[in-house]
This record gives structure tokens, C-alpha cells and sequence, in this order.
């Protein structure tokens, strides 16, 4: 089932036979550079897909499987999910994440996902705030955030650090 959909994108729930792809791209570690470390086995990246993404979410905050439309091919998972606290965020907020295969960085997706569940977070969810957490040397993805309108509230510094931002309903 679609649950939203932009230009160039669908979103849906995963499915079995989006492993595959969603292994190659847990196996790269330029992927995987900004999201804790190096590539991931097989094993284990079979084993996350199975207990999180293949788990069909309750509520409508959730990683959505991205589908690219001019292929019809799983490309990563884009959307709103539970902020864990990201930022002090509560009720009505939710963290916003994208995570695409390398072969389709640089075409403006992550900024296309973006708006989308942007929108639907403010329009469909009536969420009142949403936030993300960029690690400090991902400068790709802090360009999103600012094409995005995102405001920066803070830098974490730490082992890793991250720019934490927010954007707020008007």
C-alpha cells in the first residue's frame, strides 16, 4: 500500500522482496558513514530489516521503503518517526530521516522525501514540531535541512557529533 507519494518517489510499507537492495545498501560503507559506522553483514542487516522494518507500524510514524519511480526500484526508507527525546521532543513532534542508496544522492531526493513527509506531518499527522539530527560532517545532508527551512537549535559535540534542528508548524 502507497502511503504517500511525490514526484519522483512512492512510499510504502517494506516488503520481503525489498532485502536485497535494502542489504546492498546496508553493505556500503559510504552509506553507512554518518549512521554509526562501516557496512553491515548480511546477517545482521538481514536480521534489522526483519525486526524493524518488516514490523507493520501501528501508527503512521514510520520509516516508509522509497521507492524510486522512473525505475520502480527500493532506493532506501525515508519519513516521520518517534524522536526518542531528539531535541526534548514530545507529544505531536515527531524526527524526520532519510537514508538512500549512494547512486541517487545528488538528485535532490532526500530534499523531494523531505518535503513530503513534511507536508504529511503537518497536514495529515497536525504534528507541531519536527526535528532531525545531522552529524556535524555530513554536509550533504545539512544542506537538506536548510533547503528544508530547518532552524539550528544546537551542536552536540561528543565521539560523534550532531547538529540537531527544527521546524516548527506555522
Amino acid at each position: 500500500m502507497i502511503i504517500l507519494e511525490s514526484e519522483r518517489l512512492l512510499f510504502r510499507e517494506h516488503e520481503p522482496g525489498d532485502l536485497d537492495a535494502y542489504c546492498a545498501i546496508e553493505a556500503d560503507p559510504e552509506v553507512r558513514r554518518y549512521v554509526g559506522g562501516g557496512s553491515r553483514s548480511r546477517q545482521d542487516a538481514e536480521r534489522k530489516f526483519r525486526d524493524t522494518h518488516l514490523r507493520r507500524a501501528s501508527d503512521q510514524l514510520a520509516l516508509r521503503a522509497t521507492i524510486f519511480k522512473p525505475e520502480n526500484r527500493y532506493i532506501g526508507y525515508c519519513g516521520l518517526h518517534p524522536s526518542f527525546g531528539l531535541n526534548g521532543a514530545g507529544p505531536g513532534e515527531a524526527a524526520l530521516a532519510f537514508y538512500l542508496a549512494r547512486e541517487y544522492w545528488g538528485r535532490g531526493l532526500a530534499t523531494e522525501a523531505g518535503r513530503a513527509f513534511i507536508k504529511f506531518g503537518f497536514t495529515q499527522l497536525h504534528l507541531a514540531r519536527i526535528v532531525a539530527a545531522v552529524e556535524v560532517d555530513n554536509a550533504a545532508s545539512v544542506r537538506v535541512m536548510d533547503k528544508l527551512g530547518f532552524l539550528l537549535v544546537r551542536t552536540e559535540i561528543r565521539s560523534r557529533s550532531f547538529h540537531h534542528f527544527e521546524l516548527v508548524d506555522e
